[in-house]
């Protein structure tokens, strides 16, 4: 594994199953880190969706353990990450990927629903990185990288409030831990995927947007997209990937828009 970017290291990712067949970010980030020499220790709520991840990782010769836990329960993450450290001995880098949108603006979205999109998207992030930071501090170091969304910085073409609202959270928390753990060797940095492929879009959003149709939901969102082509979970991987290698040393409290440059557009 010499010479790889994350040779030797303890990746946990979070979120690395996926609803479907495909490049879903977790399972892209699951792959992309082992392939390049990361022990992986891949979580998700649901075990039978992290089997395509780990026939992946298989498939190359990589290192990966998968574990079932629901990230938002406290107390089911902290046995998750002493079930990491029992495993492999050690994190050393963390991706808070667990997500998912619900349709809804703001008079519209359902009281339980946005507490519901805050808690997914949001406070699943501060859970599990509260129970990593005391494992890196220790160790004199580590790179947490959090997956966000454009949702979180722009209107991306639907009314889906919570979401937006906790994906903004996302991305602030990135910035502000960033600054308080900076002295313990911790970086803490942020990936803004945009429209990308990926198998929610074709299992859930085509539905909830497009009455079910992908096709004119991918038209849709392609017309967003400066580069004349749509993004997948790959491309949100290798930009986590970057933030999490030493490659990124001197990057901290920033974010990475992965995004085709559909943010940068004013129309």
């Amino acid at each position: 594994m010499s010479g790889k970017r994350l040779a030797g290291k303890v990746a946990l990712v979070t979120g690395a199953g996926c609803v479907g067949p495909g490049w879903g970010n977790g399972r892209a980030i699951a792959y992309r880190f082992a392939q390049e020499g990361a022990r992986v220790f891949a979580v998700d709520r649901d075990r039978r969706a992290m089997d395509e991840t780990l026939e992946k990782v298989a498939a190359i010769g990589g290192e990966i353990t998968a574990c079932e836990c629901d990230v938002t329960d406290a107390a089911a993450v902290a046995r998750m990450v002493a079930a990491c450290r029992q495993a492999y001995g050690a994190v050393d880098v963390l991706v808070n990927n667990v997500g998912a949108p619900r349709p809804g603006g703001a008079a519209a979205l359902e009281d339980a629903d946005w507490a519901q999109q805050l808690d997914l998207n949001l406070t699943t992030v501060f859970c599990v990185s509260k129970r990593v930071i005391p494992v890196m501090a220790a160790q004199g170091g580590g790179a947490i990288v959090n997956i966000a969304s454009t949702s979180g910085i722009r209107w991306t073409g639907a009314a889906q409030i919570g979401y937006a609202a906790a994906k903004g959270g996302v991305i602030q928390y990135g910035r502000v831990a960033a600054v308080e753990l900076a002295a313990q060797g911790i970086r803490v940095n942020t990936v803004v995927p945009g429209q990308v492929h990926t198998p929610l879009v074709d299992a859930v959003l085509a539905r909830a947007q497009a009455g079910g149709d992908v096709a004119e939901l991918l038209a849709r969102r392609q017309k967003r997209i400066p580069l004349p082509f749509m993004g997948d979970g790959i491309d949100t991987a290798n930009a986590a990937l970057f933030l999490a290698s030493d490659e990124a040393r001197f990057v901290t409290g920033t974010e990475l828009i992965v995004d085709g440059g559909m943010s940068a557009r004013c129309d």
